[in-house]
């Protein structure tokens, strides 16, 4: 009788994230989380309360060598995220690295290259890639439910806090947005322009207003911040057939389509070329969406990849993309708002 194999996991960093992706993993039927690894005791406690047998570690590489996982989560702080990626695939581990994979796309691409060269597999995780709602919104864009031609996306994602002193909002909140933009377009854009302030610490913005120009001219336009009254999880897309909205807090479901439009009526008494602008309201749907918690099907998408050579729907170089359209959005705060082009590797 076939047995299932069971991918052994270790977690390094168990602050915010790390106790989510325990016990996500220990859910799976082919995965045992063995080991787990942060600079705090008390963190390292609570993850024992999850999974009690778990041999826990205040050093990393001891928890590689010892427990021998065969992959590792790292949810640690980002200015870390290169170094201790770099360190896992060293010692031989497949990779699941929070977002973003890290602050530069010279790190990302060596980071690409370092687990293309062993044959390891990188996964950034952007969760909202398997969010349900971002599913379904990306089944409206591609099957053209919304129009053979997309004109601007918009999102917003505020609240009033956390307030991160690591990152700033752009690498905290709009990281989500540029990987669920890049995702539903299937397109990397190619330059931008961002306005923001830090008002409460000094270099650490926590305000940010951005624009994205993708190919064909389609507009993604984001608002971030964690100094708002209201907590806000939305996008809204626009096609020119049909309108779309995610709102991931929404109680009637995640998305709300909107059979609204803007038409081109001839002017039977005008010259020819001239057209009258006219607006269609039509109804709203609530497409029905299953609800499924994103980062379980995150952990079950990593254990697949493992399991076969199928392309990751995060992998590195999709991290690898978004980390460039973040750079590029802090060198234009850091410009006053000037346009920055995004060049890709060649082949990427």
């Amino acid at each position: 009788m076939d047995t299932v194999r069971k991918w052994r996991i270790g977690v390094i960093g168990c602050g915010a994230w790390g106790p989510n992706h325990v016990r996500n993993f220990s859910a799976l039927s082919n995965a045992e989380v063995v080991g787990a690894a942060d600079l705090q005791p008390d963190r390292l406690a609570r993850v024992k309360a999850i999974v009690p047998g778990i041999a826990t570690f205040t050093d990393a590489d001891a928890m590689m060598a010892i427990t021998k996982p065969d992959a590792v989560v790292v949810s640690t702080p980002t200015m870390t995220h290169f170094d201790v990626v770099r360190q896992a695939l060293s010692s031989g581990k497949h990779v699941l690295c929070e977002k973003p994979l890290c602050l530069t796309g010279q790190e990302a691409d060596a980071l690409v290259a370092m687990a293309d060269e062993r044959g390891l597999r990188l996964m950034v995780g952007h969760v909202f890639m398997f969010n349900p709602g971002i599913l379904k919104l990306k089944e409206l864009v591609s099957n053209g439910d919304l129009g053979s031609r997309i004109y601007y996306l918009f999102a917003r994602r505020t609240n009033l806090g956390p307030i991160r002193q690591d990152v700033n909002a752009v690498l905290d909140l709009a990281s989500h947005d540029v990987s669920i933009y890049n995702f539903l377009l299937d397109a990397v854009p190619t330059k931008v322009s961002a306005v923001g302030q830090a008002f409460l610490q000094p270099g650490i913005q926590d305000v940010a207003v951005i624009t994205l120009t993708y190919p064909g001219g389609i507009i993604g336009s984001i608002h971030v911040s964690w100094l708002d009254p209201r907590k806000v999880r939305e996008i809204t897309v626009v096609g020119d057939r049909r309108m779309a909205m995610w709102d991931d807090l929404a109680t009637l479901g995640p998305v709300m389509v909107f059979d609204k439009g803007v038409t081109k009526k001839p002017r039977e008494y005008s010259d020819f070329g001239e057209f009258q602008l006219l607006t269609r309201e039509g109804d709203v749907t609530v497409p029905r969406v299953p609800p499924a918690e994103p980062l379980r099907m995150q952990a079950q998408a990593f254990i697949e990849a493992l399991e076969a050579p199928e392309t990751l729907r995060s992998d590195g170089r999709v991290g690898a993309q978004v980390v460039r359209v973040l750079a590029a959005i802090n060198e234009s705060m850091a410009r006053g708002g000037a346009p920055i082009a995004i060049n890709s590797p060649e082949g990427r």
